[in-house]
């Protein structure tokens, strides 16, 4: 019972004791925990939560989190068990390199309240790096003459783990002539010598091939081999020595051919040829070493002999030989380190990707045109590159990431104003001086149907000839569409409308692709005076777009009417009309009237009337008025003249050539009583509303001149005041509409110009533009002479028609 109650005793006091040290730890705030290298993922560190005194419910809620600031991602705490564990491989030599001493430090925080814990985690090493020699084959050359017990220094082997894992251990392969010596100053530098056992007979064994192996002490052992090659040399007892085993040069890659990087200088004690020395670089020395540098054997002067390039290699690792010209010749060794500093020596590189061509004028601000990537070989601020583009052009880069740009659209385009433009992207690196690189790119604009069809003014006047041929060509219409290819392919058409009771396209047709306008039949003037329609042209894009221009065709009339004479007072060419005249009337004495019209207009329509003499009658009493068609007595009648008068009346336009017809009147002559009472009566009839239609007239023709002279005054002062401030050429002067009034002919004469010039010269004057009324009798007012026809006298010249109460009125243009 008493050793129980003890022994219960003692394990109280350990418990005691642990409790206490688990206190003091926990007080202290920091934790050690050891875990091999290479461990797998997931395995078990410590029990991190219950070691430090905390409840597992309370990990989450107090935010519980572990941090360290370079390795976080190799251990993980499991917050549902508080255990620490491997998170991902963990090598201890590319984690702490050569140190004897590796852990990872963990900060633990837990909030609410505040507290920070430290965790020290040691990363135990593993043997897992074999020992490594630098080279296969190491070689010496030893002179026959050495003593024995020389020693030759060999280049050990090293490996990546520490401690007991990295301490090496060698062993020489069984050899006559050398055994291995290994001096251990500490584990981290051993000097291994190849000690020479017996003296060398060269003629005997002019080579040796030995093997040295290395052991580390990791359980298991790992080992590694080299081969040493010893070739025995004849006597020559020193070999040339450097001042130093390594020198090392600093050079701009634009250093020029021939330019010195360091001049050697090796000592030898011998004399004579065992201490001439020529250089040479080494037979392990690489190719790219010897297209770049060349070494003079004599002097041992290093100098370049092909184009450095920091962008191709940076450094250089020469290795010389001095060797002395004993026999067997000896050799020294050195190191030469050529670094190579970098020059702004590589211009910009620019390469255009994606393009995205050509780009339609309606496209959206943003649209990416192409991608845009640039290159510098050289480093540092030589290297960094900037990129710019030509202004004023609606482009603009934008920049996504290094060296990387994206050439967008920045405002509107329009093809119509530029079809094409021709970009300049400039990259210019850091250096200084500054070099730049320039490409360019042509970015075409493509059409969108985004113009009409467009005519050079918006209405057009043509002037066309009364019995034209079928199928004449009268015009030719034209518009103009900006877009291109398709969308500016223009079709002509005609907007069809009503012309009366026929349709339009009965009298006109448009040519599809040329515009031409054709009359599809004659043109009668007198039917049909001004055609007024409208011509559509409308493009070929997607969807069309067209415009309209109108047409203002004018009839011009020709002399295609002759003169027709009226009923019932003249029957017509073949007939006869006959009249009772009294002996006993006076000179002046109307006798009868010819009344004729003609359909045409203007001058083709002015009649004129002209009595044909008779051959068997040559003395007439009668007379004819010019433009009045009235019959009157020259002079008084007497017993001698004829009973019976055949008067013939020629009535003509003034057409070009000028038409006709005749009419014939039989006048004879009675004495006064023997007239017939109901021809007394008709001839009172007849006669007095005609002496009273010829006072009318008279009266007429003086109002209307009266009213035209103030007219005429009114326009001429006009003129003048116009005409006063314009230049003059020769006799030809700008004019204004004049109206006046002839009452030689009764009838109305207008003069209009408006963009031509009115020439007056020698000679009598003539009206440009004439309107005439002819002359009728009150029973024959209400016939429309002409009905608004116009008047073609000059082919491309307009008339217009105008109307004075009851009469017509035609204009044209001598």
């Amino acid at each position: 019972m008493d050793y129980h109650w003890r022994g219960e005793l003692g394990s109280w006091r350990l418990l005691l004791l642990l409790l206490l040290l688990a206190a003091w730890k926990v007080g202290s705030g920091q934790l050690h925990y050891s875990v091999p290298e290479e461990a797998k993922h997931g395995t078990f560190v410590g029990r991190i939560a219950q070691d430090l005194g905390l409840e597992l419910a309370e990990l989450v809620p107090r935010l519980f989190r572990v941090a360290s600031k370079r390795h976080r991602d190799l251990l993980e705490v499991n917050l549902q068990n508080g255990i620490l564990f491997v998170n991902s491989r963990i090598d201890r030599e590319e984690l702490c390199g050569r140190s004897a001493e590796c852990s990872i430090h963990l900060e633990v925080i837990v909030d609410r309240p505040l507290q920070v814990f430290h965790v020290d985690v040691e990363v135990k090493d593993v043997n897992d790096n074999p020992p490594v020699f630098r080279v296969k084959d190491q070689k010496l050359f030893v002179s026959e003459s050495r003593m024995p017990d020389s020693r030759f220094p060999l280049e050990g082997a090293s490996d990546a783990d520490v401690g007991a894992n990295s301490v090496l251990t060698y062993r020489l392969s069984s050899h006559d002539y050398f055994m291995l010596d290994v001096n251990s100053k500490n584990d981290e530098n051993k000097l291994v010598e190849l000690v020479l056992r017996k003296s060398l007979d060269r003629e005997d064994a002019p080579a040796h091939h030995l093997f040295l192996t290395a052991t580390d002490g990791g359980k298991p052992e790992l080992t590694g081999t080299v081969q040493l090659l010893v070739t025995v040399l004849d006597v020559n007892d020193n070999a040339p020595t450097f001042e130093q085993s390594e020198y090392e040069v600093r050079i701009f890659e634009n250093a020029d051919n021939g330019t010195t990087v360091i001049k050697l200088n090796a000592s030898d004690p011998d004399e004579g040829a065992n201490g001439a020395i020529s250089y040479s670089f080494n037979s392990l020395v690489e190719t790219m070493v010897i297209d770049h540098f060349s070494i003079d054997r004599n002097t041992g002067e290093i100098v370049i002999r092909g184009n450095l390039d920091f962008e191709q290699e940076n450094l250089y690792k020469i290795l010389i030989d001095a060797t002395d010209k004993g026999h067997p010749p000896m050799a020294g060794h050195c190191t030469v380190l050529v670094r190579i500093l970098d020059k702004n020596d590589n211009v910009p590189e620019i390469a255009l990707t994606s393009l995205s061509l050509p780009v339609r004028e309606d496209a959206q601000f943003g649209t990416v045109i192409a991608l845009i990537s640039v290159n510098d070989l050289d480093s540092g601020a030589n290297g960094q590159v900037t990129c710019s583009l030509m202004p004023h052009v609606p482009f603009k880069l934008v920049s996504t990431f290094k060296n990387y740009y994206s050439l967008v659209l920045d405002s509107a385009l329009d093809r119509e104003s530029v079809s094409a433009y021709e970009l300049v992207v400039t990259a210019r690196d850091g250096g200084s001086p500054s070099l730049w690189a320039t490409a360019s790119l042509s970015v075409e604009v493509a059409d969108v149907n985004d113009n009409a069809p467009a005519f050079a003014q918006p209405e057009y006047t043509v002037f066309v000839k009364e019995n034209n041929p079928p199928g004449c060509h009268i015009f030719t219409v034209s518009a103009r569409d900006a877009d291109a290819q398709e969308n500016a392919l223009v079709s002509y058409s005609l907007v069809e409308r009503r012309v009366g009771e026929r349709s339009l396209s009965s009298y006109i047709s448009v040519h599809t692709e040329s515009g031409k306008v054709y009359a599809l039949q004659p043109l009668d003037h007198e039917e049909l005076e001004l055609l007024q329609f409208q011509v559509s042209a409308r493009d070929a894009g997607v969807p069309p777009l067209g415009s309209n221009v109108t047409l203002q065709v004018f009839v011009l009339d020709e002399n295609d009417n002759a003169p027709a004479l009226l009923e019932p007072r003249v029957g017509g060419t073949g007939g006869a009309a006959s009249e009772l005249v009294p002996r006993s009337v006076g000179a002046g004495h109307v006798v009868a009237k010819v009344r004729a019209v003609d359909a045409d207009s203007g001058y083709n329509a002015w009649l004129s009337y002209e009595l044909q003499p008779a051959a068997s009658s040559p003395r007439i009493p009668f007379r004819v008025g010019l433009y009045t068609g009235e019959i009157s007595t020259t002079r008084v009648l007497d017993e001698a003249d004829s009973p019976r008068h055949r008067l013939l009346v020629l009535v003509k336009d003034h057409g070009e050539p000028a038409l006709t017809a005749t009419a014939t009147v039989l006048v004879s002559l009675v004495e006064s009583g023997q007239a017939p009472k109901a021809s007394s009566r008709q001839s009172a009839g007849v006669l007095g509303p005609e002496a009273a239609l010829v006072d009318v007239n008279v009266y007429l023709i003086i109002a209307i001149c009266a009213v035209s002279s103030l007219l005429v005054l009114t326009l001429l002062l006009y003129t003048a005041l116009r005409c006063s401030a314009l230049p003059t050429e020769g006799g030809c002067r700008a004019g204004k509409p004049t109206l006046v009034c002839s009452s030689a002919v009764g009838s109305w004469s207008y003069s209009q110009q408006q963009p031509q010039r009115v020439c007056s010269g020698e000679g009598p004057p003539k009206t440009d533009l004439m309107a005439f009324s002819p002359c009728l009798p009150p029973d024959l007012g209400s016939v429309d002479v002409g009905e608004e026809q116009d008047l073609n006298v000059d082919h491309g010249l307009k008339v217009s028609p105008f109307k004075f109460r009851t009469h017509k009125f035609y204009l044209w243009k001598l």
